[in-house]
């Protein structure tokens, strides 16, 4: 899955070696990313009934909603960008009937009132016929959210049969992904288990995550940190990440970890991403601001290019599993805490309420700690990230805090330790500076950065410092190229990807 080869990127500095320099080639391959990467329904379906209530939710995931045009329709139109590098995952009840049944939970029968183009077809045709729109709309593929039980309704007593036969469906439809929550067997961890290995030998092209219970992490191939308050993700996704990786020996645990709507955090970590923003900004259709995405803080619905941005990025260096390499999760806690006031959450909390969480202040995959200094009138750091992928690229991202009632990026000086620059750098974030140490002095010829959300290539070459062993890059040429192709009036902070071309030696 992550053996990637680099084409695009020789074609680049073929055509930069020939003088090509004002009509660059992009950093950034055409081809799809085949990561694991989707885009859920689940806050679609809340925002469009005005998150009135867990059954209306439920009702909104239908065909209309999906692929109409309503004035809140055409879901399937979002994200335009990077369709091709995501799953277009389904979320709750798109199996059950519209009065919502509890024993249709786990059925994995499309059901035809909600979905009136599959009427009259059995199972896998439904399924198909789901699938081909999906993919028709321009999607990598189709994703289901299953509930972790045998349906009521269908239920035999033969649970490998029960399952094997779902499965078979998957492989006939083409279904390639399937996003597995609650249900009565949600915190069993021999049923993950088993429907793990049923999926390898009867749909081998399904992936199937799970969550809840890390005690699968040496079984699931996808693991998910869980559901989170946007207001407070940051500090809780980045602790849970350091929880999983770090939950069974060194070794066992082979899950790639999929850090949900944080796309930063996700490069930085080596992480898939569940994307849950969505393009219908501003309030709810009944006036009332949106709790899930609310605009203080981050304002997450006005930063999709930062979702573009990590998700090109995993077209160069694709998420990989926890026991690829060794791992650092520091010991050091940063803490951030938000007051809360009212509509600023999905949870049940009070205005006045100090919703706070702690997580680490370094976690690194394949690489050194690195060393963090902070400016003299400077005393609030960032959250630093930093992975080497299996492919050799390495991405390192300095991920904001939130204090008080208000979203902070503080800056700092990063040096990192890498063995090399032969590989594509990621950087997402600020910084004041970022220094690359390598391990034997620079022989570079030239430099190009690009900005991830962009198709276009930039000789930085003069504009960064080389001393020795030394590659020296300002903050505000990071913010420079990392913005310069972003959406007006996004709010996403700077994701660049660099090249480093090196002098060839001669042969002896």
């Amino acid at each position: 899955m992550n053996k990637i080869i680099y084409p695009w990127i020789v074609c680049f500095l073929f055509l930069c070696g020939c003088g090509s320099s004002k009509k660059m080639a992009s950093l950034v391959p055409e081809k799809p990313s085949q990561a694991p990467d989707y885009f859920c329904t689940w806050n679609l379906q809340g925002y469009v009934t005005s998150f009135s209530g867990t059954e209306p939710q439920r009702n909104a995931m239908n065909e209309t909603n999906i692929f109409g045009d309503g004035q809140y329709g055409n879901w399937a139109s979002m994200f335009k960008k990077v369709n091709r590098d995501l799953y277009f995952l389904l979320d709750d009840s798109w199996d059950v009937p519209l009065n919502n049944d509890k024993n249709y939970f786990g059925s994995l029968i499309v059901d035809s009132a909600r979905f009136p183009s599959v009427a009259g077809r059995k199972p896998a045709q439904r399924l198909k016929t789901l699938s081909e729109k999906v993919k028709s709309a321009g999607w990598k593929g189709l994703g289901l959210w299953i509930c972790a039980q045998e349906a009521r309704k269908y239920k035999t007593g033969d649970s490998v049969q029960y399952w094997t036969e779902r499965l078979q469906w998957m492989d006939t439809a083409d279904v390639r992904y399937w996003k597995v929550d609650w249900g009565e067997k949600d915190r069993n961890p021999e049923w993950r288990g088993f429907l793990t290995d049923l999926g390898k030998q009867v749909a081998p092209q399904l992936k199937i995550e799970h969550a809840l219970i890390p005690s699968v992490l040496d079984k699931a191939e996808f693991y998910r940190t869980y559901d989170v308050e946007n207001i407070i993700a940051i500090p809780h996704t980045i602790a849970r990440i350091g929880n999983v990786l770090s939950h069974l020996p060194a070794g066992k645990a082979t899950s790639i970890i999929n850090c949900e709507d944080e796309p930063y955090i996700a490069a930085g970590s080596g992480c898939a991403i569940g994307v849950m923003r969505h393009e219908f900004n501003g309030k709810l259709p009944n006036g009332v601001q949106d709790m899930v995405f609310p605009p203080t803080g981050r304002d997450l619905k006005n930063r999709l290019d930062e979702v573009v941005r990590a998700v090109r990025w995993h077209r160069i260096a694709e998420p990989f599993e926890i026991n690829r390499n060794e791992i650092f999760i520091d010991t050091m806690q940063l803490h951030d805490y938000w007051v809360m006031e009212k509509n600023e959450t999905w949870m049940d909390r009070k205005p006045g309420e100090v919703n706070s969480m702690s997580a680490p202040a370094i976690i690194t995959r394949g690489l050194e700690k690195p060393i963090i200094t902070l400016k003299t009138d400077d005393s609030l750091r960032p959250y630093i990230l930093a992975s080497k992928y299996p492919n050799g690229a390495i991405a390192v991202a300095a991920i904001g805090r939130t204090i008080k009632r208000e979203y902070i990026t503080p800056r700092a000086n990063v040096l990192l330790k890498v063995d090399s620059l032969n590989k594509p750098l990621g950087v997402f974030g600020h910084f004041n500076e970022l220094t690359l140490e390598l391990k034997t002095p620079v022989g570079i010829k030239r430099i190009f950065a690009q900005d991830l959300a962009g198709d276009k290539a930039i000789d930085v070459t003069q504009r960064i410092i080389i001393k020795e062993d030394m590659v020296i890059i300002s903050g505000a040429l990071i913010d420079e190229i990392g913005l310069m192709a972003a959406t007006k009036g996004d709010k996403s902070e700077p994701g660049l990807v660099l090249v480093f071309q090196y002098i060839l030696k001669s042969p002896r």
